[in-house]
């Protein structure tokens, strides 16, 4: 669950969102929709912790996330950024294994559940064939499917991702948002995931947020279809072949 209370967030004297409440559920998948310097990213920030300074209140498994140890925090939530992980030497199961940072202590040593957590957190993303694999030799799907991972192995109820799209072409993008509904959907996993891929996340997400001149607006995803303001935000003209509303809805 994430829970939104009155919160108001930007930079310097720049307000990007203002006032924003809504709750999204535990097991559901959303997608964050914005226009290019929105906030989508700033929301996401605040969400896992990173960024402080704003007023109101998030709420994250029942957490507010302001008041909590970033350690504890990490229990609580997953962040998947836009960067691309291209660490020499290091193989799958070495950056899967970072995720459970939260849980090793200092000394950073895994236990046998930890091992097995690692394990499963490749296997759940398809790349259990990969966990010896380094890094700099994978396609950049296959990396983001093991920054998943990694995020998986963190054992959160709640995981954010940022432009998790990026780089890859549409059956690449396709792949990557049933992987993310059945995160949800299977493992009960409360995903949120800003991206521009306006037909995909119409087509397969629970609900939509959308950041529309510092409001946001937040309702099911077929319900937003319908009340044409993705498509006022985004400027499409009646009939472009990909204006959202051309996007047809996936029954689960």
């Amino acid at each position: 669950m994430i829970r939104f209370e009155s919160l108001t967030i930007g930079y310097g004297d720049r307000t990007l969102v203002r006032d924003v409440c809504a709750e999204i559920p535990d097991g559901s998948f959303t997608a964050l929709l914005g226009r290019n310097g929105s906030g989508k990213s700033t929301l996401l920030s605040a969400v896992c912790g990173a960024k402080k300074d704003y007023s109101g209140n998030i709420y994250v498994d029942s957490v507010d996330v302001k008041f909590v140890p970033q350690y504890r925090l990490a229990m609580h939530v997953g962040f998947v950024s836009t960067a691309r992980v291209r660490i020499p030497g290091m193989t799958c199961t070495e950056l899967v294994s970072l995720g459970r940072a939260p849980y090793t202590g200092w000394t950073g040593k895994l236990g046998d559940k930890d091992r097995e957590i690692v394990r499963h957190s490749l296997e759940t993303v398809g790349m259990e064939d990969f966990a010896s694999r380094t890094m700099e030799k994978m396609s950049d799907g296959e990396c983001q499917r093991v920054m998943i991972a990694r995020a998986l192995a963190q054992d959160t109820p709640v995981i954010l991702l940022d432009e998790p799209t990026s780089f890859l072409d549409y059956p690449g993008r396709k792949e990557l948002c049933t992987l993310l509904a059945r995160l949800s959907h299977e493992e009960g996993k409360t995903v949120l995931f800003s991206t521009h891929e306006l037909g995909l996340a119409m087509s397969m997400c629970d609900s939509a947020m959308l950041i529309d001149g510092g409001r946001v607006l937040y309702s099911p995803a077929g319900d937003m279809l319908e009340s044409g303001k993705i498509a006022e935000v985004f400027g499409y003209p009646a009939g472009a072949e990909n204006h959202p509303h051309n996007a047809t809805r996936l029954q689960r």
